[in-house]
């Protein structure tokens, strides 16, 4: 810069003279030729480290929460016409060739509802993701999962649009749970669906996985209130404390029920002081009454013998 007292802006300039470009501005963002404004580093978070029991955790609940039809209505998919939750397809799926015969498969199982809803749902994205390459965004529709010899499955159903297919070896948590919503619509195979306990293991079988087992729960039984009240807990509890209450205490002198309970005379007394103070208001008028009659008769004798004394 050079500083102030020149005209010019307080920029950095380039030194020296014998040519133009001595004494441009330089280095700043708004300089020709000067650098940009925060730069994006290549030294961002690209990645963030999970356990792989996380990960299985997470993947194996998507999955159990699939074979609950609240929980998949819940995300908003259209199950009403499905038979049952989770919804298994024999392998002769897969000998399918052409779309329109996915398509037709679908109605006859109730599922195309859902694929309905997806084409429906087309809309701009909003934001700055519409000018690159994102133009437009939808729900998600229905998954197939198949096993592996059945990648042929994916010819008929991938140009419909909001279905996704995944090979049950290979399963992605952002699709069982898009955007971290559980419920996943999913439509397997029967050789996918039987592939799952040699997978994650089960009660009978254990799991491919090494040294894994499937998250169980602690509370088996989540009718807290009949646990509690069944007779094996309650023979070994004590029996439940009585609440004591003490009495509160009452001033008598600001209290007239508990005075009248000390000194049951107190309410004759207050009784007769009421009638006291009452026969005295009702005399007081005709007191009042009688100076007035009082002091009208001495003003007219005053009067009186002003009037003689002028004479």
């Amino acid at each position: 810069s050079w500083g102030t007292g020149r005209a010019v802006a307080r920029v950095p300039r380039i030194s020296g003279g014998g040519t133009s470009r001595s004494g441009q501005g330089a280095f700043a963002n708004m300089c020709r030729k000067g650098r940009m404004f925060a730069p994006t580093k290549i030294w961002r978070k690209w990645h963030h480290r999970v356990n792989v029991n996380q990960k299985r955790y997470a993947l194996v609940s998507a999955l159990a929460a699939s074979a609950v039809p609240a929980l998949v209505m819940a995300r908003g998919h259209k199950i009403d016409e499905v038979r049952e939750i989770p919804f298994v397809v024999a392998d002769e799926v897969c000998n399918m060739k052409k779309t329109k015969e996915a398509v037709a498969f679908l109605k006859k199982a109730g599922c195309y509802a859902d694929v309905e809803k997806v084409i429906e749902s087309k809309r701009f994205r909003a934001g700055q993701g519409k000018m690159r390459n994102r133009r437009y965004v939808t729900r998600l529709g229905p998954m197939v999962v198949y096993a592996d010899g059945e990648e042929a499955i994916a010819l008929p159903f991938r140009n419909i649009p909001g279905v996704e297919l995944c090979n049950v070896n290979r399963m992605n948590l952002l699709r069982m749970a898009p955007g971290g919503h559980v419920g996943r619509f999913v439509i397997w195979t029967k050789a996918a669906f039987e592939r799952l306990d040699a997978l994650y293991g089960s009660a009978t079988v254990k799991s491919e996985k090494v040294d894994y087992v499937l998250p169980q729960s602690i509370v088996t039984m989540t009718d807290i209130n009949r646990i509690i009240n069944s007779t094996e807990v309650q023979s070994v509890v004590r029996p439940a404390m009585k609440n004591v209450n003490y009495p509160a205490h009452v001033n008598p002198l600001k209290n007239k029920a508990a005075m009248d309970e000390l000194n049951p005379y107190a309410a004759i007394a207050r009784a007769a002081e009421q009638k006291a103070v009452a026969e005295n208001i009702k005399n007081k008028a005709a007191n009042q009454e009688k100076k007035r009659a009082e002091k009208a008769k001495f003003a007219e004798k005053k009067a009186a013998y002003f009037e003689n004394m002028m004479l």
